[in-house]
């Protein structure tokens, strides 16, 4: 029996919609990472990228547990001497509200050229409206709880 390998004319993308309100961070991120690689397909290929669409609502609602808003940090620098900084989940929460997810589930891909493919199929959006109603409508959309 053969190994089974992907070619890129096989791959058939989907829409997936996920409700982020009341999920722990890491495990949502972990599901969200799994669906944008294509782990979930007998189909996966791990030089390919066989992942599907993933519009996420709601992600200002996310849960986190014990004193991680306070004490988690979130580092950055300029480039520059002295551009070190840093910002907790709280901050960034309310200036940037996806922007945490987005990094969450970022940290789980590879971090390759298709990694970066990946990432450019994640949709995520604070609130609870999104643009993508007509691809989810169109394709066999999921909605994951």
């Amino acid at each position: 029996m053969k190994t089974y390998s992907a070619r890129p004319a096989d791959i058939q993308r989907e829409w997936h919609l996920i409700d982020a309100e009341g999920q722990t961070l890491g495990r949502l991120s972990s599901q969200i990472a799994r669906l944008l690689m294509g782990k979930h397909r007998p189909t996966f290929t791990p030089n390919l990228d066989t992942g599907d669409f993933v519009v996420v609502v709601n992600a200002a609602k996310f849960r986190v547990t014990g004193k991680k808003p306070h004490q988690k940090l979130y580092y950055r620098h300029s480039g520059y001497p002295g551009g070190f900084k840093s910002i907790t989940l709280e901050k960034m929460l309310q200036q940037h509200p996806t922007r945490a997810l987005e990094h969450a589930v970022y940290g789980m891909l590879p971090h390759t050229r298709l990694g970066r493919q990946m990432r450019k199929r994640l949709k995520v959006y604070a609130g609870a409206e999104h643009p993508h109603a007509s691809q989810l409508a169109a394709g066999a959309a999921k909605d994951t709880k």
